[in-house]
Order: C-alpha cells, then structure tokens, then sequence
C-alpha cells in the first residue's frame, strides 16, 4: 500500500526539521544521544507532528517527550490535557509530561499571554528533560495569518517576516551557550488541511479548539473570513503569497538584527548608555533597532515595546538642545537624555 500523500508531506518536513542544526547555517545534526519535546495541544497539526517525529525518530538513539500545555482557559481544560496525554503515549512517545500555566492577559490580551506563558513553561521542560529541542506544530496557514495580522496592525518590517522556523530561548540568567532552547517549526511549509489529512489516514482523532472559530479573537477572524475572502476576491494562492514574503523578508530582517545587536555592543553602556554624537552616524534602520534593543536589555517586556516608544527614543539622539527629558517604557523602565547621553534605568517614583 503507498503512503498517504499527507502523511509523506508532514514526515518530510519534520525530517528536514530534525536535520537542520540549531546554529542555522545549513549544516546537519547527526543525532548521538539527545531527547526532544514535541508541544501537542492535541489539535491536527501539533498530533501530526508528534506521530511524524516519533516515526522519523524510530530507529535513532533520541528520546521524544510529548508536552501539553494546560491553560486553564476552558471549563474541561484538565480532562482534555489528560485525554492528550493519553494520545501522545499511544502514538509511542518515550515520556509525557503536561504543564498547567496561568494566563495573564494584561494589555496584550489572551492570545499573546497565553503564547507568553507556553513558551516559558516549554523552556523549562525543555531544561528538565535535558533536551535543547522544543518542536512546534504552526504551519503555512498560520504563517499567513501572522503576516496579514501584521500588515494591519502596521507592526513593520519584523512582523510581516512571519515566525521564523526556528528561534532561541537562552536559559535568564545564564551565558547564552550555558542552555539554550531551540524551538523549532518543521511544518512552515505544510497547508493545515495536509496535517489534518495526515491524521486522518492514521486514524488519529483530533481536537479543534473553540478558541480558534471565536470571532472575539482577530486570528480567528483572519483564519474563518477575512483569507477565504481574500482567496474568492483575489484568486487562490494567496496563503503561499503571504507565506513566500515572510520567507523573503525574513533574511533581511535578519541582517538589519545583527547589524543593530554589532552596533549595541559597540556604542552601548549599561553606566553611560549611549553618546549620541556616536550614533548619529548610523543608519536610520540600524539605529532604532539599537535603540529597541538597548531598552529591552533594560528590561521593557518586548511584547509591549511598541514603535511609538522606539520613535520617542529616536527623537531624544536628535535633541540638539540637550534638554533633559524622561521618557516612561513599558516594564517600569525610563530613558533620559540628559548632556550627551541617552540613558536606560529602572523607574524611580520621582520620575
């Protein structure tokens, strides 16, 4: 009998997944021995993954750990962790291991407190296991979501380059190298409706989450009207289009990051802060990424670092007058400009 298309897709990226190294320069991880996560929410595209991991990883000396997240977000929340960790171990998982979290919506809302809490819970059981792997199941519709979901709300250049394939987690506290987790996203290239069809034809049940047709959450209405608008009125193709200009921008968002991170380590100190005679002479797009980057080493939370903060910033390197001004960031952090310097600190009740 001949492998069911979607099974082959969704195996196929997880293979290239699993064999790009954490250093992201091409190279392949020949797997001694290891352990990685798989974070299953018990939906289509995170059990897809989870059975194509265990299966490419069948016969290497790699324990696999299924992980699911419990938000506390819905009434049956605990009954459906437990159903998925009965789930994970059926599909042959090494270990299981669930987490409950507690959500804080703040300023941002449910949706990004909740991806907040997950990633750091993750990290920790990532560290726990010893396994410097965390894969996540998104998929090119979620990468288009994201895209279109940054295209309106006007978030720039580094929100329309979509979710990068991989992203790294330094443990706080700790020198980068000393543990670091590399969470990955094998499926950036695979449709949902492949991983749905993938468990399908392995007879894996899977669960769809209320939150995702609540029309109270944007992504939900980007998923369930505004893209199926967009492909009857603007022809089909378009979730590869936004999906294919992540991809493109992404490189270049990339570079302009090194450049601004090179430039902070070269003009920033954590007593002096910055001369700003000094960085008048970089480019625009290098320095307020410096800019953005110097305040949330000082510790603004970078989800609610927004451009309107990083413009503030940008004006006080051009004060020609030099005059003192205090400008409040989110995360109880204040930048002064005060002579030469532009400073970062912690808020003081004066201020």
């Amino acid at each position: 009998m001949s492998l069911d298309p979607a099974v082959a897709a969704v195996r196929l990226a997880v293979r290239r997944g699993l064999h790009v190294l954490g250093d992201g320069r091409g190279g392949h991880w020949v797997p001694e021995t290891d352990v990685v996560v798989v974070a299953c929410s018990g939906g289509a595209d995170s059990l897809a993954l989870l059975a194509a991991t265990v299966f490419e990883l069948r016969r290497a000396p790699v324990r696999v750990i299924g992980a699911v997240v419990d938000h506390g977000l819905q009434d049956d929340s605990a009954a459906h962790t437990a159903r998925v960790v009965e789930q994970m171990a059926a599909l042959g998982v090494d270990e299981t291991v669930s987490a409950r979290v507690q959500v804080d919506p703040g300023e941002r809302g449910v949706e990004a407190g909740a991806r907040e809490a997950r990633y750091a819970v993750l990290g920790q059981i990532a560290q726990s296991f010893g396994a410097q792997r965390v894969l996540l199941g998104h998929t090119l519709d979620d990468q288009a979501e994201t895209v279109l979901l940054g295209l309106a709300r006007g978030s720039g250049g580094r929100s329309i380059a979509g979710m990068r394939a991989r992203f790294d987690d330094a443990v706080p506290g700790q020198p980068y190298d000393a543990w670091t987790t590399h969470f990955l996203r094998p499926l950036l290239a695979v449709r949902r409706a492949q991983t749905e069809a993938a468990c399908r034809a392995e007879g894996i049940a899977f669960w769809s989450d209320p939150h995702n047709s609540d029309p109270r959450f944007a992504r939900s209405r980007v998923r369930h009207t505004v893209l199926p608008m967009l492909e009857r009125e603007v022809g089909p193709g378009v979730a590869e289009t936004l999906a294919r200009t992540a991809e493109q921008l992404r490189p270049d968002m990339e570079l302009l990051d090194s450049l601004a991170a090179a430039a902070l380590a070269d003009h920033y100190d954590d007593a002096s802060g910055f001369d700003v005679w000094a960085v008048e002479t970089l480019e625009q797009p290098v320095r307020t990424r410096m800019l953005r980057l110097a305040a949330l080493r000082a510790g603004c939370p970078p989800g609610e670092l927004f451009a309107v903060h990083v413009d503030a910033l940008e004006e006080q390197v051009w004060n020609r007058d030099k005059l003192p001004r205090r400008i409040q960031l989110p995360g109880h952090v204040t930048a002064v400009r005060s002579g030469d310097h532009l400073r970062f600190g912690p808020t003081h009740p004066r201020d």
